[in-house]
């Protein structure tokens, strides 16, 4: 009879150290399951983190590419610059004037016109963007008690500023030139006042009119 107890009494203990054995298991299975999700949730939300870090540097580099080609543009997009003399090699030498009006004095051979802003036909430039621009005009002629160097630079019909000079006898030449901060479509010509005159050669090129863009606005 003892033995019979003592056999119950052994398998019972085996029992139960087998069933404690699996709630630990489970319980442990639960804790490492609770652990390995809370590792998950910290690497969402790294790389939550990480996502929003990215959409902030590439919004970022848009806007720097965005300024980068603003300025390229602006910086290359608009080349302007022109430079024209009265008088071509098939023209020989000649005087321009005197005219008894106010007088537009067309430059007809074009060495350089880039951007095309400059009309031969009209002697005026016409400015293809805003921005500031620089022009000078050069020119020459005979003394003459009777005729002188007097032109002006003029901004549409603003007078800017003039040319001048004035010789009894033999050759002399003036120039003169201006920056102006220009809108697109305002117009710039050269005047040769009345009563004046100017000389060119066409293979020497003593009377010229030219400009370039410095930088848009």
């Amino acid at each position: 009879m003892m033995r019979s107890i003592l056999c119950l009494a052994s398998v019972w203990a085996l029992w139960w150290r087998s069933e404690d054995q699996g709630m630990m298991s489970q319980s442990l299975n639960v804790t490492k399951e609770l652990s390995r999700l809370g590792n998950l949730e910290e690497k969402l939300k790294t790389l939550e983190e990480v996502i929003g870090e990215l959409r902030t540097e590439n919004k970022e580099q848009a806007e720097i590419l965005a300024d980068l080609h603003r300025n390229v543009t602006q910086n290359t997009g608009h080349k302007v610059a022109f430079s024209a003399f009265v008088l071509d090699s098939s023209q020989g030498h000649a005087n321009i004037g005197p005219f008894e009006t106010l007088t537009t004095v067309i430059y007809k051979h074009v060495f350089t016109n880039i951007g095309q802003a400059y009309d031969p036909n009209l002697g005026v430039f016409t400015a293809p963007l805003k921005g500031v621009y620089d022009f000078r005009v050069s020119s020459k002629a005979q003394g003459n008690s009777e005729c002188l160097i007097l032109m002006g630079l003029f901004k549409n019909d603003a007078h800017v500023t003039s040319i001048f000079a004035n010789q009894n006898t033999g050759v002399y030449s003036a120039s003169n030139g201006v920056t102006l901060s220009l809108e697109k479509g305002d117009r710039i010509s050269v005047r040769l006042y009345p009563s004046a005159w100017i000389f060119d050669n066409g293979a020497h090129h003593h009377s010229s009119f030219s400009g370039h863009l410095l930088f848009p606005l």
